[in-house]
């Protein structure tokens, strides 16, 4: 096999541990890359290499990019909290349009091609046809999905630019073992530890609002398959069908033998009403599809929180 070698920014993290993994089961020589901030040391795989560092910090990614000459990168490093891109949109430009920037372009030095974890929700906006495919125009509602545009713009420049078959994959609501349950975007995780305790969960607006739940082993299957496929471009990952919280609450508390009434909440600022991907382009162009159903993906997840 030739030499073949993966960096992962945000590889400690849930989404980039799990493509950290299935390089590592390619036979890949991998890097994970990870400040930390959200992500978990423990969750890097003992085949990989892993280094403390901030993508941000151009001079230290040139380094460790240097050092490391890899192959492909995977870029999954970023600030995914949409109410946080809110509250502090400076942050978020500065990680996922700076950050980003730096990983292009010491990607570019190593002459590695870039695989960017982008948003589909997020990025596509209320009030379109459903599920949306990537000629819909992006509308994003929130700093967090126009920074994630700005950085597609940057990976799909910089392919052009440079003759790399940069991809950028634009993600559904990603869930699955070892998602994070004290953030706010792992409403997976966060429902399946509050059901395990018995404490009723908090749902927000009327929980009609839909997404468009990945499973995380089929998202770390894309990042494999755009990694070594040389196509460049756009691409949805998503099964292309809305699950509304409220029928996510009700797969999971079957799951957990509950039936406890949720605490309601007012909708936050910058959050969809209803999100779904249509994924025919990454199936004609890259032969994927979702294996994990919805409702086997959420009881597997369920058992994952409940000892």
């Amino acid at each position: 096999m030739a030499d073949r070698r993966a960096l992962v920014t945000g590889g400690a993290g849930f989404i980039g541990s799990h493509v950290v993994d299935g390089f590592v089961a390619r036979g890949y020589e991998v890097l994970a890359l990870d400040d930390l901030s959200t992500g978990r040391r423990e969750n890097v795989a003992d085949a990989a290499s892993f280094e403390e560092l901030d993508i941000v910090d151009h001079e230290r990614l040139a380094a460790a990019v240097r050092a490391f000459a890899p192959t492909v990168v995977a870029h999954l490093a970023a600030q995914a909290s949409v109410t946080f891109s809110v509250r502090e949109p400076e942050r978020d430009l500065e990680v996922n349009v700076r950050g980003t920037f730096n990983v292009c372009e010491t990607a570019r030095e190593a002459s590695a091609p870039v695989v960017f974890a982008s948003t589909g929700g997020a990025l596509y906006g209320d009030d379109v046809p459903l599920p949306a495919d990537e000629t819909t125009s992006p509308e994003p509602l929130s700093p967090y999905g126009g920074s994630k545009l700005a950085g597609e713009a940057y990976v799909g420049t910089w392919g052009r630019l440079h003759s790399l078959a940069n991809v950028v994959l634009r993600l559904g609501n990603v869930y699955g073992p070892r998602q994070n349950p004290h953030g706010e975007a792992g409403v997976v995780a966060i429902f399946s530890e509050k059901l395990e305790r018995g404490e009723p969960p908090t749902v927000y607006g009327d929980g009609e609002q839909t997404r468009d739940y990945v499973h995380v082993s089929d998202v770390a299957r894309a990042f494999l398959l755009a990694a070594e496929s040389g196509a460049a471009g756009t691409f949805n990952v998503g099964t292309g069908r809305e699950t509304s919280v409220n029928e996510l609450l009700r797969i999971l508390q079957d799951a957990a033998g509950t039936s406890l009434e949720p605490k309601r909440e007012p909708l936050r600022p910058g959050e969809l009403k209803r999100s779904a991907l249509d994924p025919r382009s990454i199936e004609d162009a890259l032969g994927w599809r979702a294996e994990v159903d919805v409702e086997r993906g959420l009881r597997e997840t369920y058992s994952a929180y409940a000892p």
